[in-house]
């Protein structure tokens, strides 16, 4: 089973003290201090970058996390995935919506509905068998459900949902 962790005080910091307000005006995002890898825009409530949420490598592992052992169809053996649960992202930024469009940096996006992420313990991996996914080996974020865990996922259309090197996510 997948092990999901909230990455402590860090995380409370990110998203606690943001959820706190309860004022009409949603609160902004701390301002990443490294690259920017992912950018969300859309029907968001929380922004640090005009309309969007721009989130640097750091903002992202401050958010609860998994690690997901799991075979893939794009890898030879089962390997060991760690990253933010894609919904803690969405509840970071205040998405509101019932699918997310996903873009890689190669223009590739694919649909995936917000119940997926509910029902699964999804997660942007960011590392592969303990080390940073580069954009070469799918990342630097990439997709991935838990295959082995549920059987009834290892069908095309999530396959179509598991995208690697993701920059952006759009909540229409």
């Amino acid at each position: 089973m997948p092990r999901c962790v909230m990455s402590g005080l860090s995380a409370f910091l990110f998203i606690g003290l943001q959820l706190a307000s309860t004022s009409l005006v949603a609160e902004p995002l701390s301002t990443p201090t490294g690259e920017v890898i992912l950018t969300i825009s859309g029907n968001i409530e929380r922004t640090n970058a005009g309309a969007q949420a721009h989130l640097d490598r750091d903002m992202l592992m401050a958010l609860e996390s998994c690690v997901i052992e799991t075979s893939t169809p794009w890898h030879r053996e089962p390997g060991r995935f760690e990253g933010p649960l894609f919904r803690a992202i969405l509840s970071a930024v205040g998405a509101r919506g019932e699918v997310v469009h996903v873009q890689a940096l190669d223009g590739f996006e694919a649909e995936i509905p917000v119940s997926d992420l509910e029902t699964y313990d999804v997660i942007l991996a960011m590392k592969h068998n303990g080390e940073t996914m580069a954009i070469r080996d799918m990342g630097p974020l990439f997709v991935l459900y838990p295959f082995d865990d549920y059987p009834e996922l290892l069908t095309e259309m999530i396959r179509f949902r598991s995208v690697w090197q993701v920059n952006h996510l759009h909540v229409p």
